[in-house]
């Protein structure tokens, strides 16, 4: 039978299916006990950070993306961004991370459900 920590483990292992982040390289089982603690892992650890470099590569992501810019540069705006520090591969990267996190959030009810079951278990 598996332990509260093996459990987690598997759990984290089958969410790296779901979304585009190594989630397992960023949490450590030891520490989590529910939804927040896996998001907080993340962003702690930069993990939410995407990073989209090269011109063409950025240009190419705002353009499946997002073409009329509108959410990348609400999202500068938020951020505190000036007109002189926007370029197409912050865009890009702001928006990759905006993106990454929000599928996250999708998760986050499976995951609370994953722990609130752990706790029925130990009960």
């Amino acid at each position: 039978m598996k332990n509260r920590e093996e459990k987690i483990q598997d759990f984290i292992n089958q969410l790296d299916t779901k979304i585009d982040i190594d989630i397992k390289y960023f949490c450590s089982t030891m520490d989590i006990d529910n939804s927040e603690d896996i998001f907080e892992a993340i962003e702690n650890n930069g993990g939410f950070n995407i990073e989209i470099i090269y011109y063409s590569n950025a240009i190419e992501y705002l353009k499946e993306n997002d073409s009329s810019l509108h959410e990348s540069i609400g999202i500068a705006v938020e951020y505190g961004y000036n007109l002189e520090n926007i370029n197409s591969e912050v865009l890009a990267s702001l928006l990759a991370s905006q993106k990454i996190r929000e599928e996250f959030e999708e998760l986050r009810e499976e995951i609370e459900e994953f722990f609130e079951s752990l706790e029925e278990e130990e009960v």
